[in-house]
């Protein structure tokens, strides 16, 4: 294997010549030997859009106005990385000391030895395109880093937002599909009202809707950048016409609202913008979590437990228990809303742990909110997928638990009053016997009437029909 020799402040390193990195790379790669995972691709991408932006702002500005092949050639490296072509050749692990500074070298090594290569040049030979002076032009790693973040997250939350709507979907559907089952509706784990097994779905349904539009628009919160203002917002090194054309560059190339900040030492200094957008992520977690609870609980038995919905089924339960099948996928995807919900307490912790003009823990907070995108993103495409969609109702299930339930009680009140009602239950409690059957067979009300108040139409009016002028007890 052939090899090359390159130099830093430290000294020189041999490097395969194959190798589109450089020493800076090879430098992290040894010193940083941590979670084994690479720096994650969307936000590689996202740099390498970042990196076209200011490449193109510089060339437009009469930068390599002598050498265009070497413009040419950079802006086509840049929109490879853009594409997620060069994303291998990254090599630096995910989490890393130096606020991101070894993600940036990283990329600016392999864009310029790609470069070279589009020009005919052997990689390493940085007198001719360097990923210093050429490729890092008017940059530091403290406006690119945060602003590539800012763009990576938003191209994953939209991708999440996309499937949260597919979720809310497939619910609405189950409540189209359960609106004419009665069942029993329960607080505190015990029997309280009639509803519909409809009603539930659509409740689901809605909840995940509310977190579908705090996601959409938390973006905004994601399009103020801080790039141009290099190394602590001051836009030290860096052209006034770069500092003020290189986001519009950025808008034009993605079609995305950036706007630079109005503070850029302020914007640079602080990370609370990913606590807030985090904090939209943990509430979808929360949302996922409650609703898969109540899917394991509602199909949970199915004949020792409550039985009303059957989840698809899927695999095998057990190794010792022929028979058994297990609520997978709700499992699978409250561990990935649990996961969720610590990744958000990391990330809430690395913000605050900033310090003066710049947070050094950016690599952490990247990790942790990209992550937290691609597994709301799968888990909510599974929930839907692979268990809403399937979900069947028990209807003889849930009618037997309605005939059995003193809730039903509560639907007589306007007819009978309270007072009447709770002879009533305190009656089936003791006897034994259903609601239905003291309320009929003591001639308080007839089978028709009862059967009028718990129709799903009934159980799903809002509120009651007009008493006035009826002196019947409280409604």
């Amino acid at each position: 294997m052939t090899s090359r020799k390159e130099n830093d402040l430290l000294g020189a390193r041999e490097l395969p010549d194959e190798a589109l990195y450089g020493i800076h790379t090879l430098r992290a790669m040894e010193n940083f030997p941590l979670t084994g995972r690479p720096v994650h691709e969307a936000l590689i991408c996202a740099f390498g859009m970042v990196k076209l932006a200011c490449a193109r702002t510089n060339a437009d500005l009469g930068w390599w106005r002598e050498e265009p092949a070497k413009a040419q050639s950079l802006a086509r490296a840049c929109q490879e990385m853009a594409e997620g072509l060069l994303s291998n050749a990254i090599r630096v692990d995910a989490l890393q000391g130096g606020a991101g500074t070894s993600t940036n070298m990283a990329v600016n090594e392999v864009l310029a030895n790609r470069a070279l290569e589009l020009m005919g040049e052997p990689r390493g030979a940085y007198h001719r395109l360097s990923p210093l002076d050429d490729v890092n032009l008017h940059q530091s790693t403290n406006d690119t880093y945060p602003t590539a973040l800012r763009l990576a997250a938003i191209r994953s939350i939209r991708q999440l937002e996309e499937r949260v709507i597919a979720l809310v979907e497939a619910f609405q559907l189950k409540e189209k599909q359960f609106a004419q089952v009665v069942k029993v509706g329960r607080t505190e784990y015990q029997d309280a009202v009639l509803t519909t097994l409809g009603r539930e779905m659509g409740a689901y349904a809605e909840a995940f809707a509310r977190d579908r539009w705090r996601i959409y628009k938390c973006e905004e919160r994601l399009r103020v950048v801080n790039l141009g203002g290099t190394a602590i917002g001051t836009g030290l090194a860096a052209p006034r016409q770069y500092i003020f054309r290189v986001v519009d560059t950025l808008r034009e190339l993605t079609g995305i609202g950036f706007a630079r900040a109005e503070n850029l030492v302020e914007s640079t200094q602080n990370a609370d913008v990913f606590v807030e957008v985090s904090g939209i992520l943990k509430a979808c977690a929360a949302s996922l979590l409650k609703v898969c609870g109540d899917l394991r609980l509602l199909s949970s038995g199915p004949e020792a437990g409550l039985g009303e919905i059957r989840l698809p089924a899927l695999q095998a339960g057990s190794s010792i228990m022929p028979g058994k099948v297990n609520p997978v996928i709700p499992e699978a995807v409250s561990q990935a809303a649990m996961l969720t919900i610590g990744y958000d307490s990391v990330l809430t912790n690395a913000c605050a742990q900033g310090s003066l003009e710049l947070n050094a823990f950016l690599p952490l907070i990247a990790e942790c909110l990209l992550t937290s995108c691609d597994l709301l993103g799968r888990a909510c495409e599974l929930l839907a997928c692979r268990c809403v969609t399937g979900i069947e109702a028990d209807e003889a299930r849930c009618r037997a638990h309605v005939e059995a339930s003193t809730a039903v009680a509560t639907a007589l009140i306007g007819d009978l009053g309270y007072e009447q009602v709770c002879a009533i239950v305190q009656k089936s409690i003791a006897t034994q016997r259903s609601v239905r059957e003291i309320a009929v067979g003591d001639n308080w009300l007839s089978s028709q009437a009862f059967n009028a108040l718990i129709t799903p139409e009934a159980v799903c009016r809002l509120g009651t029909p007009d008493t006035a002028g009826r002196s019947k007890g409280e409604p």
